[in-house]
């Protein structure tokens, strides 16, 4: 997929603001060269628009010099308002008799091509701030949680970061997912 001009000017526009104005997030990193990272991959731009479109702010929080990659997260304050009422898998969604969801955790963030964030991200995010104070977010599962039918989500309450599991087949108005791209 790719982007228009017009809307990738816009995009880059959005998230050079949105990257100055929250710099505690990534000490140290320049917006110049990741710009020019981004306006290398299509992709991965099209991705972040997608990120944005379903209201997840997404923002850098991280460079991997090996990889030479950084990492954009969603970064709404809140659960993505645009990724919400999905229960986890395909599997999960399928086990349902009545009143399945539109669609799946794990199939939206495929073709949003994103990751879902796993706990170790999701604590890295809540170090950035306070993020799911009234939500929550589905998290990658461990296959072994997710053998017996469950699966993990995250929120912040009461000044700590909880992990909790679900079943899978679970959807809620106030659960949804955050993920991660590396560019």
């Amino acid at each position: 997929m790719k982007l228009s001009e017009e809307a990738q000017t816009e995009l880059l526009n959005i998230l050079k603001k949105r990257f100055e104005k929250n710099m505690s997030r990534h000490q140290g990193l320049e917006w110049a060269k990741i710009q020019a990272k981004l306006e290398a991959n299509d992709a991965k731009l099209w991705s972040l628009d997608e990120m944005e479109r379903t209201a997840g702010e997404p923002d850098v929080i991280g460079y991997d010099a090996q990889t030479d990659e950084y990492t954009f997260v969603d970064c709404s304050a809140e659960s993505p308002k645009g990724r919400r009422s999905l229960c986890y898998d395909l599997e999960a969604w399928e086990s349902r008799k009545e009143y399945k969801p539109t669609n799946n955790v794990l199939d939206v963030a495929a073709e949003m091509g994103i990751e879902l964030l796993n706990e170790e991200h999701y604590r890295t995010l809540q170090s950035l701030g306070k993020f799911d104070t009234k939500t929550s977010s589905w998290l990658a599962t461990p296959v072994e949680i997710r053998k017996l039918g469950g699966a993990i989500f995250g929120d912040f309450r009461y000044g700590q970061v909880f992990i909790y599991h679900n079943g899978a087949e679970s959807y809620y108005a106030a659960r949804g997912f955050r993920g991660a791209l590396r560019v």
